[in-house]
């Protein structure tokens, strides 16, 4: 037995910030449904998705059966069961955690940190109200339900016991009733069996010859059927420790069974779209009973009068089908062609569209995505908002429209698992790009010099803007004008989903933005929030300018030869006109010294006048490419130099004297 805490604080691992960009309420699940489960007893269904939220539906009725969302997790929800009689439901998610909810209200009781990677399956023994979790860490965990419904902030603290030997990660579980056997099936091939209440192994059976998918035992523990991604269904009796049939009823991979009471019919489901009832002790008597239009993952009986299926597939769409008592038999099993028993579904729960790709445009700021709809729409991750739905166009079209030749570095990165846009901050890449105000578009006094923003920062404060820590800074120096400041360039969305987590780990808290002031999230926020980001978002200490070394000299076609290399630096946002206003001033001795400014300032223009002769006198060249004074160093870095090594510039006076100036310069 080992106990364990339900939450754990900050460890030393580099911690990254992460958000997602979606609607207040997702009505709809996108990018598949994994599980469900079905209570007869209130008519509702619980649906656990790849975009991360478990949701609730009324089967009563179709026209609007949505009735609720449970978020807490911040990755796949890949298993879920209902326990004490249908007041708990239990999750399993990709994000290493399993959760306890109350399922009648939807709020996240408490949260199970054991695992170390993702959580696959569960099992449920009804009879002791038990539940096993497992998956890729190959371990195998018990709990008590009673106990884990009990959990409370300050007594959060669970006692557990560990079922050993696994040698491969599992991916399928299934315990009787009673709590006499649990059963796992794995990419190592085999079915493992152990006895849940010693957490002695029984056995190991060998027979399929690709990962196991699904199982299900049936009530005394005797009988084991199992689906595989080899294509068949095995019957296994476990007394005799052996495969006593097997079904090759599916073309391709078998992910998904359920079995009657009477353990008599078997129900399959997997990569072939095709659901199938199959006579466990006659196996040629089946019945096609439905194809969905995408491959089942996850099958529900219901026990109603008439019972029936529930399908969850990857399309994120959940259709109940009804179930034909009789099966018939095949005759040649091999060859026969069947057609399915019913052809429309008696209820549909209807998915949503998931993006399936993406490009960041050259700003850096904006997204460009595709759905599984074909949709194109245009997102702005600055705001964390859909700038734009375009509808049904093509997306390289769209791609070429909506290029600039602007060049901002990377700060960020795009993650699409959960089927919306998940953006990830991390500390080494965050505070890379600087932009004007101008450049953003952002309103500005017209006398005011060029304000440069830090977006990484500036984001970071807009997503913890209701942390009363981040404010701190801003009652204190408001009063005094301090550089610190109290504005916010941006705001997000007070639903948008921030997530903070280990690089490449586990999630150690998720809230929405207008929630950081509560006093338990402020707590959580005060032991999670890395310092890389308390260094901007509570101190306001801005990251440093980003400089880019250069090199200036006369073109060759001037005959003149070149000056000493003497190496420059400017920030990597000074605009080409700034580096024309220094050759025109410094290096032809033209202007007044007083009235410019040069390329290692940070750029505000304060003599317009010397700024328009410079550009009519002097001309700048890149690779022989005559630049546009508008671009910025670093743009002309990355679209016209395209080489290593520190940038190369060359300049050509256009006027006559301008040119017999610079011969008798002396340097």
């Amino acid at each position: 037995m080992t106990t364990h805490r339900t939450a754990t604080g900050q460890g030393r691992k580099k911690v990254q910030v992460s958000f997602v960009i979606r609607n207040e309420v997702e009505r709809h699940h996108r990018s598949g449904v994994n599980a469900l489960q079905f209570d007869s007893s209130l008519n509702r269904l619980y649906s656990a998705g790849r975009d991360s939220i478990i949701r609730i539906w009324n089967t009563r009725t179709s026209k609007d059966p949505y009735i609720l969302s449970m978020e807490h997790h911040t990755d796949w929800v890949n298993d879920i069961v209902l326990c004490c009689h249908g007041r708990t439901l239990i999750s399993a998610s990709s994000d290493t955690t399993v959760k306890v909810w109350n399922a009648h209200k939807g709020f996240c009781m408490s949260t199970l940190r054991t695992h170390k990677d993702y959580v696959k399956a569960l099992a449920y023994a009804r009879d002791r109200e038990q539940v096993a979790s497992a998956g890729l860490d190959r371990a195998i965990f018990l709990w008590d339900v009673n106990t884990l419904t009990a959990l409370t902030a300050s007594n959060n603290t669970v006692t557990t016991s560990t079922v050993a030997g696994n040698k491969d990660s599992i991916y399928s579980l299934a315990m009787n009733s009673p709590g006499t056997v649990i059963v796992s099936g794995s990419t190592e091939k085999v079915l493992r069996v152990w006895d849940p209440r010693s957490c002695q192994k029984l056995m190991k059976l060998k027979g399929h010859t690709d990962n196991v998918k699904a199982l299900v035992l049936n009530r005394d523990g005797t009988q084991c059927l199992s689906g595989s991604s080899d294509g068949t269904i095995r019957l296994w009796h476990l007394g005799q420790q052996r495969c006593v049939a097997t079904y090759r009823v599916h073309d391709e991979g078998v992910w998904a069974l359920q079995a009657n009471d009477s353990f008599t019919t078997v129900y399959s489901g997997g990569r072939d779209r095709q659901i199938w009832a199959t006579d466990i002790r006659n196996p040629d008597n089946r019945t096609l009973i439905c194809e969905e239009k995408a491959p089942v993952l996850k099958l529900e009986l219901s026990h109603t009068d008439p019972p029936s299926l529930w399908v969850a597939t990857t399309d994120s769409s959940i259709r109940n089908w009804p179930i034909k008592t009789n099966v018939r038999g095949s005759g040649d099993y091999e060859n026969e062609n069947y057609s399915p028993a019913f052809t429309q579904p008696d209820f549909t729960i209807k998915g949503g569209p998931s993006i399936r790709q993406y490009l960041v445009l050259n700003d850096k700021r904006h997204i460009l995505t595709r759905d599984t709809d074909d949709c194109v729409a245009l997102w702005d991750v600055l705001t964390a908002r859909k700038v734009e739905d375009q509808g049904n166009v093509d997306f390289d079209l769209e791609i070429k429209k909506q290029f600039k030749m602007v060049f901002v570095p990377n700060w960020f990165s795009v993650d699409l698992k959960t089927g919306l846009l998940t953006i990830h901050l991390e500390e080494s890449d965050c505070f890379a790009a600087w932009m004007s105000i101008r450049e953003l578009g952002l309103p500005s006094p017209a006398d005011a010099p060029e304000t440069k923003i830090n977006i990484g920062s500036a984001l970071l404060q807009a997503l913890l803007e209701h942390w009363p820590k981040a404010q701190l800074e801003d009652i204190q120096d408001g009063s005094n004008g301090t550089e610190k400041g109290s504005t916010s360039y941006f705001t997000v969305p007070g639903h948008t989903p921030v997530i903070f987590s280990e690089v490449g780990g586990r999630t150690l808290f998720r809230l929405l933005c207008r929630d950081a002031s509560g006093d338990t999230e402020q707590m959580l926020l005060n032991e999670t929030v890395p310092s890389w980001v308390v260094e901007v978002v509570v101190n306001r200490n801005m990251p440093k300018f980003n400089k880019i070394p250069f090199f200036l000299q006369p073109h060759p076609i001037t005959g003149i030869k070149p000056i000493k290399k003497d190496r420059l630096s400017a920030s990597d946002m000074i605009q080409v006109r700034k580096v024309i206003e220094h050759v025109y001033e410094k290096v032809l001795g033209q202007g007044s010294d007083s009235g410019s400014q040069t390329a290692n300032s940070n750029g505000q223009d304060k003599d317009e006048d010397l700024t328009t002769v410079a550009e009519e006198r002097v001309e700048l060249f890149c690779n022989d490419q005559i630049l546009d004074p508008n671009m910025d160093l670093r743009t002309v870095k990355h679209f016209i130099w395209k080489q290593s090594g520190d940038l190369t510039l060359h300049y050509r006076p256009l006027a006559k004297k301008d040119y017999h100036s610079f011969v008798n310069i002396p340097h």
